[in-house]
């Protein structure tokens, strides 16, 4: 009995071990000042080959778009919606219709505009989903934080 215990326990921890979690999507963050009043929030998404990530401007239906949201802060507002740049559109026979997507890399930008001369912190959190050619993940959730300088 006590061998056959060690022997499940043994091998749980084998299947542990060679079990992955996929990321396939490496997120980064900078800003960049335009004048004193303004800057660009650029939030960058790293793809590993053979998987994408969805546009923010998809159809009902289809699979979860990439969406931004941005914590209120006092130092800053957000000038229009975050731009991203022309996606891939392709039909997309596990959703039976065309959508919009990027591979390799893609950045978008977001516009704020500043409340003062120093330095503030922008937050937010991106939520989006990945597929390749065989399956698609569940959607996941990252939250970042930018320093505008």
């Amino acid at each position: 009995m006590k061998k056959a215990l060690l022997m499940i326990v043994a091998l749980f921890f084998t299947a542990a071990a060679f079990a992955q979690i996929e990321e396939p999507v490496k997120w980064s963050y900078t800003a960049k000042r335009i004048n004193a009043n303004e800057a660009v929030v650029f939030v960058k998404a790293t793809i590993e080959p053979g998987w994408h990530i969805y546009s923010q401007n998809l159809k009902e239906g289809g699979p979860v778009a990439t969406n931004f949201t941005f914590a209120p802060a006092k130092g800053y507002t957000l000038v229009g919606k975050t731009a991203e740049p022309n996606p891939i559109t392709k039909f997309e026979s596990a959703f039976k219709m065309n959508v919009s997507y990027f591979e390799n890399s893609v950045i978008f930008q977001q516009r704020v505009k500043l409340k003062g001369a120093g330095a503030t912190t922008v937050k937010g959190k991106v939520e989006y989903m990945t597929c390749n050619d065989r399956k698609c993940l569940p959607p996941d959730e990252v939250e970042f934080t930018v320093p505008v300088k």
